[in-house]
């Protein structure tokens, strides 16, 4: 159970997500919603900093933070951004996510295969397959 319950996380964030995505009116600006979220965000990672606690001290633990942080950040900004554009623009929201994950796996197959030295296996191979044909009848 231990092994699956990020992915249900995961899963379940995302529906939320979503959802949220999908409901930011109109008439917002796309930029002061996510000021929002971001706040909220800082402030229930806060409080979650503080309920787990540090092994160590707050400047040894931030002395570790790499340039990854920052990407992800802007990282996370664009992906928000580019929902709630395409959400505007009239993605339905049960196609949207489909196409934007099968094409986000297809293309972080090279880069695990390039950068992490993970192996692709024969039946992953026909399911990247299944998946690309998948994206091309979803779109028609």
């Amino acid at each position: 159970m231990t092994f699956y319950l990020p992915v249900f996380l995961i899963v379940a964030a995302n529906v939320f997500y979503n959802i949220c995505a999908k409901s930011i009116p109109e008439t917002v600006n796309p930029f002061l919603s996510l000021l929002v979220t971001y706040l909220v965000s800082a402030l229930v990672t806060l409080i979650l900093l503080f309920v787990t606690g540090l092994d160590e001290n707050f400047t040894d633990a931030i002395k570790k933070i790499n340039w990854s942080s920052v990407i992800l950040g802007i990282s996370v900004v664009a992906l928000e951004f580019g929902y709630i554009t395409a959400y505007r623009v009239g993605w339905n929201v049960s196609i949207c996510s489909v196409v934007a994950n099968i094409a986000l796996a297809v293309l972080l197959v090279p880069i695990g295969i390039l950068f992490y030295k993970e192996v692709l296996t024969m039946s992953q191979l026909i399911g990247i397959i299944l998946c690309m044909a998948g994206l091309f009848f979803i779109n028609q």
